[in-house]
């Protein structure tokens, strides 16, 4: 088995992409932890919290990191799939339809408060999340590799906003929280605003080609098949728990496995380990279950890491 870390490069990379984040995100090291280990396991994030965290920041941010074509589309009632994917238009001077893409082709989409879109238009995310192209009038067009969405929603307000269906949630490697700051970081915030300290000066620290290497070297890190069958009992235990209409499909247990190998190698591991599996088990499982009769997506998750033994 080749060995990741082996070369001195992956470790440099890393660093330099975490110390880039900190730079305009204060404190929250396991926010960007998480949305590291989305981008690098070839996933997708979604956000949720209030306003006003630096959900947009930290999209923003990790785009200039990694010196890639930023999109953001502010999703609202009105927004149609087009607005997104793009169309075919005519044009008069070559006498047939011409391909104008959307805001989709991008390497890091943030699709701000996604619920506010309409089913029919959250639908136009659905293939692109899973297999990296749009089809318009039955062409499929590429979009950009690396291919990242981040979406952000307000788990407070509910009024005109539409409840992403299970297909939609299932399409996001992992949920997480970026919370209030503390009060040393929140002053840390305005000490950085009075020395000017801005977003505008970060600057690009690795490549989209270092990017797709990093994305290779995480597929490259060990899975014991005890930590393997550890995780199926994870999540096959999720599909018989009577607190739980519906448990997580195959698609999160294979995103456990990739998350956690992608967590492994941003700690300079070429092997996974159980703490890997049980820190993650909460951001990429809860979102996907459904609960029943007044339980708690969270609270049944670590019923069961609690319940199911450490190999």
């Amino acid at each position: 088995m080749t060995n990741p870390l082996l070369d001195p490069n992956i470790g440099s990379q890393l660093q330099r992409l975490l110390d880039n984040l900190s730079q305009t995100i204060v404190g929250k090291q396991e926010a960007i932890q998480l949305a590291l280990v989305a981008l690098l396991a070839g996933g997708h994030a979604l956000l949720e919290d209030v306003p006003g965290v630096g959900k947009t920041l930290l999209a923003k941010s990790l785009a200039r990191s990694i010196d890639g074509q930023f999109h953001r589309i502010q999703c609202t009632p009105d927004l149609l799939p087009s607005d997104l994917t793009g169309t075919n238009i005519w044009n008069p001077q070559e006498g047939k339809f011409e391909f104008l893409a959307g805001p989709i082709f991008a390497n890091v989409l943030l699709t701000d408060e996604i619920n506010r879109a309409t089913p029919r238009t959250q639908s136009a995310l659905l293939e692109v999340m899973e297999e990296a192209q749009v089809t318009i009038d039955g062409v499929s067009h590429a979009v950009l590799d690396p291919f990242f969405v981040i979406a952000t929603q307000n788990p407070v307000e509910y009024q005109g906003t539409f409840p992403l269906p299970e297909a939609q949630l299932d399409r996001f490697a992992l949920a997480l929280s970026l919370g209030y700051p503390s009060e040393t970081e929140e002053l840390q915030m305005l000490e950085r605003l009075q020395s000017r300290q801005t977003f505008q000066q970060l600057q690009p620290c690795i490549t989209l080609a270092e990017v797709k290497q990093l994305q290779q070297a995480c597929i490259q890190v060990h899975v014991e098949s005890s930590i393997q069958r550890y995780i199926l009992a994870l999540v096959r235990a999720t599909r018989d728990h009577e607190a739980i209409t519906l448990g997580v499909s195959p698609r999160g247990t294979v995103t456990l496995q990739r998350t956690a190998q992608a967590l492994a190698l941003l700690q300079r591991r070429a092997y996974v380990l159980p703490d890997d599996v049980k820190f993650l088990a909460p951001h990429v499982l809860c979102h996907r279950l459904i609960p029943n009769g007044g339980h708690r997506a969270q609270g049944v998750v670590e019923e069961l890491l609690g319940a199911i033994a450490i190999p």
